[in-house]
């Protein structure tokens, strides 16, 4: 009988056996996915979206994507209020998303001023 954590593997791997997903299981638990180290790295991660606002700040307004800025806005109010109610607080992970939803917001005013 296969484990809550073996079968939602076996959804993402259809054609792979009981074994495959097994040692997935194994590597993912062994491996920076983890709850300990997640709590570090994803914020790391996320540090991403915001170098690429930065950068996107030096570009022509008029290639900014409406839609795409204003989903950006919308994830990051998500993310900012998730990080904001685990326990243990994590600020890291709160002002990841926070200067994202800033540069978004920038972005999302430049894009309104040359439409406008």
């Amino acid at each position: 009988m296969m484990n809550h954590k073996s079968l939602s593997l076996s959804l993402w791997f259809p054609i792979s056996g009981v074994v495959v997903n097994v040692g997935f299981q194994i590597i993912l638990e062994q491996s920076c996915m983890s709850q300990n180290n997640s709590f570090f790295l994803g914020p790391i991660a996320n540090w991403e979206f915001v170098a690429t606002g930065l950068m996107d700040m030096q570009k022509p307004p008029e290639i900014i994507s409406g839609n795409m800025t204003t989903v950006m806005c919308v994830y990051s109010g998500l993310v900012m209020r998730c990080s904001w109610m685990v326990q243990p607080r994590n600020y890291l992970l709160l002002v990841c998303p926070a200067s994202n939803e800033a540069v978004q917001l920038y972005q999302l005013s430049r894009w309104a001023r040359a439409k406008g």
